[in-house]
């Protein structure tokens, strides 16, 4: 079957336009209606439409394409289908709490997450697109089952049942579905071995896609010109990316200090004399919440799993460095904490106002 040549060879331009206009879509439908449900449902349904997509265009079906397809299907209807329900179960998503009613800030969250479905989805579209399959145009096909092709599975199945396993069981915890005290931390499955496993679990998806995707630029003798190998290669951003993003924009930063600042302003806030001493849980037996979550801080990895009883014996400078405990996100009760607790104080006073 012949490839369909839309705008360019690399399906970048037909691709970005398809998400754009998803994304416009999408916005009118959450602005229109208020509602939180529809926002990570959509961006993988735009995810997985894109994969099929640009699969259907390029005409080659490939043993390589056939897999990566039915890795970004599987990792999409499961990642949407969990947050639609999830939201819909929670009543709302805390996020766009702020931005609800504000048609400006919620456009900037959907210009972002076009942005966002466009990159990581580069490997795929690229894979996909004439220049890179269609031997009419300069394409071509390296058997699969490379080393990269193995490795990339293996770093795939890894990070999806790594998120997938991260994702059901803190649902299953915050809902009540595990019986735990008031002030237990999340210690079940993966959430045992490091802080944020649903992250981990992300990154290592979408580099496992970009291994798979790559033999054809890599193996000699390469079927691709030197412009096509460059390009496939150059999508080496989509896990790049997906690392940057979590680890220094929407994911850790915005989660693992605030987790932190709450714990400390429990213990030390305006309301911490109201609270009674936490009931032991596991192996968090402290009865203070900061001090709880300070030794769970240090025998529990934040993004690398490892097991507490090897990670509380790393000596710190490595933690802090290598093992990614940057001190950006540690709590600081000698300079956050004064800070934080005046703040904790005028949000009262407001409240009580």
């Amino acid at each position: 079957m012949s490839p369909i040549h839309v705008l360019d060879k690399y399906y970048l331009a037909i691709s970005f336009l398809v998400i754009l206009a998803f994304q416009v879509v999408g916005f009118i439908a959450a602005f229109s209606l208020q509602t939180d449900i529809i926002q990570d449902g959509w961006s993988a349904l735009t995810f997985a439409f894109i994969a099929a997509l640009t699969f259907g265009l390029g005409g080659t079906h490939y043993a390589r394409q056939i897999v990566v397809l039915v890795f970004v299907l599987l990792w999409a209807v499961r990642l949407g289908g969990f947050q639609v329900y999830r939201i819909g179960k929670m009543g709302g998503d805390a996020r766009f709490d702020d931005m609800r009613g504000k048609i400006a800030s919620l456009a900037g969250f959907w210009v972002a997450q076009a942005l966002w479905v466009f990159v990581v989805s580069l490997p795929v579209m690229v894979l996909n697109s004439p220049a890179i399959s269609s031997p009419s145009d300069g394409g071509g096909n390296v058997p699969f089952g490379t080393s990269k092709d193995i490795v990339g599975i293996i770093l795939w199945v890894i990070g999806f049942l790594m998120e997938s396993s991260a994702d059901f069981s803190k649902y299953y915890f915050k809902m009540g579905g595990h019986k735990h005290p008031k002030g237990a931390i999340i210690d079940l499955n993966v959430w045992k071995y490091c802080r944020r496993p649903n992250y981990m679990g992300e990154i290592l998806v979408w580099l496992g896609i970009y291994l798979l995707v790559i033999s054809p630029a890599t193996d000699r003798p390469t079927p691709l010109s030197g412009s096509s190998r460059s390009a496939l290669l150059g999508t080496v951003v989509s896990p790049l990316f997906t690392f940057i993003l979590l680890m220094f924009l929407s994911g850790i930063p915005t989660a693992e200090k605030p987790t932190q600042q709450r714990a400390f302003l429990a213990s030390h806030g305006p309301d911490a004399e109201d609270d009674e001493p936490l009931q032991p849980y596991h192996d968090q037996r402290e009865s203070d919440p900061w001090t709880r979550y300070k030794s769970f801080r240090e025998r529990t990895s934040l993004l690398i799993p490892i097991p507490p009883s090897i990670y509380r014996h790393i000596p710190q400078v490595v933690k802090r460095t290598i093992l990614l405990d940057w001190g950006m996100y540690r709590f600081d009760e000698a300079k956050d904490g004064p800070k934080a607790i005046q703040e904790a104080k005028e949000k009262k006073e407001r409240r009580n106002a």
